[in-house]
């Protein structure tokens, strides 16, 4: 979608831009020095980001991304060759890939994200399949091999029976070098992967059925004021407060007051920051479900008194996240607000990497939302930033560093958290 218009209604601290400026040397060295061979390193990764003016924060990030679709053209030539790169490095002689997709077959613009990723493998030289465990649709696998569906855009893109190509991978009759997972495994890992014995990254590990959000912030957390002794300032500037409840069923009213109890804390400890550094703003809370995806099991709450009103619609809303899994388990994280304005909707950052390695973004947007408001939900439209990143970077530019240089300094330092939770993830499962 083009981009009419951009807005943002304050920038960075300029003190903030000449520090960084003057430190990039050192930044630089010290994330690739954090991020030199390995292979650990999310295969890909989406990067959201929300700009207060004030502050700067990754409020998530995605091991699994899905918004292929939304990046421009010259990002996807770039992607090409990182993407390569990126697999010969993980499985040198590799030439037969495996893309195991979503089974979302109805939603066409993940159908068009499927047919981009599936471009930018074979441009890259290798021979690729797409495939879904198609569990939803088992008789699918009895009377054919692939569907030949039809994406956003009236391309086509074929999704193929996962059982069916392991078999015949099983009996010799066809080779795969390698499996890419575009599926986020929110319900546990299927038999038919677990005793694979082709490599499969992102690691399969990493999937939502045992990843935590606050598992990543506490690791981004500790990047984050490694990052900030380096340019002398406060890691709160660059993060965001948060806290975990567990154990949770927001039905219970003895379980909301465990909610409510940790939302007031939370909510003292960043009015009294907002005290001390003299930001006349009034803060907020997102609660949010610790492991999961597509922005469900996420509220905004003005003050801890609204957990304990919830109506029922809302604590639905709360109790039942992807995949129909019971949330039981809470992320309550400091509310960032959004600067951007992008034809006159409320919009956030969203960067994506391959091997940590940037390839463009996109905002998100929302007509019917607020700056304080979940911008992940039905309704979002997504922008691609490329036609208008250089002349966005131009109005924030303090000495040849824009805003934008701080944003993807802050999307690698998620990645290289991203990597130690899958380091730590793995060696779990042994």
């Amino acid at each position: 979608m083009a981009i009419e218009s951009i807005k943002h209604v304050a920038t960075v601290n300029p003190i903030i831009l000449e520090r960084i400026r003057a430190k990039q040397d050192a930044i630089h060295a010290w994330l690739n020095s954090l991020e030199r061979d390995s292979n650990e390193l999310p295969l890909y990764s989406s990067v959201d980001i929300r700009d207060a003016g004030f502050k700067i924060s990754v409020v998530d990030t995605n091991i699994f991304p899905a918004g292929f679709n939304n990046l421009c053209e010259h990002g996807l030539e770039d992607a090409i060759g990182l993407m390569k790169a990126a697999i010969l490095k993980r499985v040198p002689q590799c030439k037969d890939i495996l893309i195991i997709a979503e089974e979302h077959t109805r939603n066409t613009w993940y159908l068009e994200n499927i047919r981009i990723l599936h471009d930018i493998i074979t441009k890259a030289g290798f021979n690729a399949k797409v495939a879904t465990f198609l569990t939803i649709q088992p008789e699918f696998c009895d009377n054919a091999n692939y569907a030949e569906l039809e994406t956003a855009t009236g391309q086509s893109v074929k999704i193929f029976c996962l059982k069916k190509l392991l078999s015949k991978f099983e009996s010799g009759t066809e080779n795969y070098d390698l499996i890419i997972l575009n599926n986020d495994l929110t319900t546990g890992i299927p038999e038919i992967l677990k005793n694979s014995k082709i490599p499969i990254y992102p690691s399969m590990q990493a999937g939502w059925h045992s990843r935590l959000k606050s598992h990543h912030f506490r690791l981004t957390q500790e990047l984050i004021e490694e990052f900030s002794r380096i340019v002398d300032f406060d890691p709160w500037l660059f993060s965001a407060y948060f806290d975990i409840v567990e154990n949770v069923d927001v039905n219970q009213e003895a379980d909301r007051k465990r909610l409510f109890d940790a939302a007031t804390r939370l909510f003292a400890k960043i009015e009294d920051k907002y005290n001390n550094e003299n930001i006349h703003e009034k803060p907020y809370i997102v609660v949010k479900s610790d492991s999961g995806t597509y922005g469900m099991g996420v509220m905004a709450i003005e003050s801890p008194q609204d957990i304990l009103d919830l109506n029922r619609k809302e604590k639905n809303k709360l109790h039942v996240g992807k995949g129909a899994q019971i949330i039981d388990r809470y992320l309550l994280q400091e509310g960032v607000t959004t600067i951007h304005s992008i034809d006159n909707q409320v919009s956030e950052i969203c960067l994506y990497q391959i091997d940590n390695n940037f390839v463009g973004g996109f905002y998100r947007s929302h007509a019917q939302k607020g700056e304080r408001d979940n911008l992940n939900s039905q309704g979002a439209e997504f922008k691609r930033m490329c036609p208008h990143l250089k002349k966005y970077g131009e109005s924030c530019v303090h000495d040849n560093l824009t805003v934008f240089d701080i944003y993807r300094i802050l999307a690698r330092i998620s990645g290289i958290a991203a990597q130690r939770e899958i380091i730590h993830l793995e060696a779990n499962a042994k």
